[in-house]
């Protein structure tokens, strides 16, 4: 498994190269967090580690980079389960100068360049293209009789895309939910054509989300109205440390359109090597630390 999961990193890194990304590392410790109210972040002496990197790779791509990815550890408190661990691998590729629907045909390309160069190959459905597509008012339509409007007020969004969306999505391929509504992504830029709608998707496989990505809210003013909305809905959060990423905000603005996506690849690599539990498919699980 170390031999496939070595070749499984190297893969990423050479399909990025080829397409023209540039590689870039950022600041594991953080000295503020992304605001997010489904986010628990872990302090670390005055700072905290990093849920993401989404913010230093805005920052860089407003400071001129065009095609840039990062593959890095990220943490998330209270996160464990067969899909999760608190401390996981992440990557994160972002373009200037387009929407989220390129993302969703760097996903396709992705894939495929993977199954070419990753043995052995225990993908679980087939990549043949194009792969589903199917909006998120569609999806609760067709699987929860319900908008995605009415879930919200009623307060079980979540639960209802767990317990009654997810586990239908990409039984046979692999398969983009998309267009969320704008209360789910405070990061995200809005649909010209419709508002209340956010340029956001999720991809999923065998039921498994293994990606998020979106057209980028490039607007600094709108953005710091957003984060003082998450910020809000963070209750056991200290008001001491509900700060504002001021330089990002400022950055922000030199930004005219982007889009950008993260992906869990311990995921991605238990679905590739067969396994059925994230703890299968990294080299030490929390399990098999000293405590």
């Amino acid at each position: 498994m170390l031999h496939q999961r070595a070749a499984f990193f190297q893969a990423i890194r050479r399909f990025f190269q080829g397409q023209g990304f540039l590689e870039v590392d950022t600041p594991v410790r953080q000295p503020l967090v992304i605001p997010e109210q489904n986010i628990v972040p872990i302090p670390s002496a005055g700072h905290f580690l990093q849920s993401s990197p989404e913010l230093y790779m805005k920052r860089l791509l407003a400071g001129g980079c065009e095609k840039i990815f990062q593959i890095c550890h990220c943490f998330r408190s209270g996160e464990r389960g067969r899909l999760h661990l608190e401390e996981f691998v992440m990557l994160e590729w972002y373009r200037l100068d387009c929407g989220y629907t390129k993302l969703m045909g760097d996903c396709e390309c992705l894939f495929e360049f993977l199954e070419s160069r990753v043995t052995p190959w225990h993908f679980p459905v087939s990549l043949c293209t194009p792969w589903q597509r199917i909006t998120v008012e569609d999806a609760f339509h067709k699987y929860c009789s319900m908008t995605p409007a009415q879930a919200l007020d009623q307060g079980i969004f979540d639960l209802l895309l767990v317990e009654k969306v997810e586990a239908n999505l990409g039984d046979k391929t692999p398969t983009f939910l998309y267009d969320y509504p704008l209360e789910l992504a405070s990061l995200a830029r809005s649909k010209v054509e419709n508002p209340g709608i956010a340029e956001r998707f999720e991809l999923y496989v065998a039921g498994v989300e293994l990606a998020n990505g979106f057209s980028e809210l490039t607007d600094p003013v709108a953005q710091r109205a957003r984060f003082m909305e998450e910020y809000a809905g963070m209750e056991n959060f200290p008001e001491g440390e509900k700060k504002m990423p001021e330089l990002f905000l400022k950055d922000l603005g030199k930004i005219e359109s982007a889009a950008g996506i993260a992906m869990g690849l311990d995921r991605l690599f238990m679905l590739i090597s067969g396994q059925g539990s994230v703890d299968d498919a990294v080299t030490f699980a929390p399990d098999d630390l000293d405590v």
